[in-house]
């Protein structure tokens, strides 16, 4: 199956951390390989790293940096392990990352792996399938109240009182399996505003089965960590609860007199990316210096 990927805000990005070409740069989120083949085609003697928790999603890359043989390494890991995978792979000092918190199109595009109700697939939503968490396990076994706290705190759902209830005495009957099963429920209750109503729980679920916030804040601290003086980290998020998260973060090194915003101290798509991909109109962009040694 071919999916179609446009890295987003890939200009920026490379103008704010490919500064040295032979340098060790990281992709903390290398999906399909886009903002990664910019790097390495940067690259002279330097070398990138690439990390997914997706295993099909690497055999993508290493497809798409073919080119670039010998300047790449690939691993399947977590990005909150970032600083581990750095230090027993070498890769220090580190000269520039980049982070991009949205899903990947190989997830979006893939109904097997059941992150869109655009076409039915199974309630599955895992990056890793070495995780033993599935939408479906809290869809249909979790207590209502749990499931309306993730739908109200990951999805800031307003109808996730009602929507939590309404799953609770369907599954009774039979269980919610498919993402159009789940879909049509929360249609039938949803709020009906510009978005689809199954969108912020289908989002929800997804934060709550890949323990996405939680992984956040030790991924970027142990890649700041690992960064050389002058080392630079851009981070690209797509909803407010990550982006709430990365901005209270940077902004804290910046007080502890570790780091500067490098530009603005947020990036949003021009309106020809936009028109060009719509899935970059919620991107916000910051870029992160390392202003000292430790």
């Amino acid at each position: 199956m071919l999916y179609s990927h446009k890295p987003i805000m890939e200009r920026e990005i490379s103008q704010l951390i490919l500064r040295d070409p032979d340098g060790f740069y990281l992709d903390a989120t290398v999906g399909l390989g886009g903002h990664a083949s910019k790097i390495a085609g940067f690259l002279k003697d330097g070398k990138l790293l690439g990390l997914d928790q997706d295993s099909q999603a690497l055999l993508y890359a290493e497809k798409a940096l073919s080119p670039f043989k010998g300047k790449f390494y690939l691993i399947e890991g977590n990005f909150k392990d970032t600083e581990s995978i750095l230090k027993e792979n070498g890769f220090l000092p580190l000269t520039g990352a980049v982070f991009d918190l949205g899903v990947s199109s190989l997830q979006l595009d893939n109904p097997s792996k059941g992150f869109s109700f655009r076409e039915d697939g199974p309630l599955d939503m895992r990056f890793s399938q070495k995780n033993p968490l599935t939408a479906a396990m809290i869809i249909n076994r979790w207590p209502e109240g749990q499931i309306c706290q993730i739908l109200k705190e990951y999805g800031e759902e307003p109808s996730a009182r009602k929507i939590a209830k309404q799953i609770v005495v369907e599954r009774k009957t039979k269980p919610i399996e498919t993402t159009k099963e789940l879909a049509s429920l929360i249609s039938r209750i949803g709020f009906h505003g510009k978005i689809h109503p199954a969108t912020r729980a289908f989002m929800a679920l997804r934060i709550a089965v890949n323990g996405e916030l939680s992984n956040i804040e030790p991924g970027i601290r142990g890649c700041f960590s690992c960064l050389k003086k002058g080392g630079r980290m851009a981070i690209l998020t797509f909803h407010s609860l990550e982006d709430r998260i990365v901005k209270n973060l940077l902004q804290t090194f910046v007080s502890e007199g570790k780091g500067q915003f490098v530009g603005e101290k947020q990036t949003r798509p021009s309106q020809e990316e936009i028109q060009d991909n719509p899935r970059a109109r919620s991107a916000k962009l910051r870029v992160m210096e390392k202003t000292n040694e430790k």
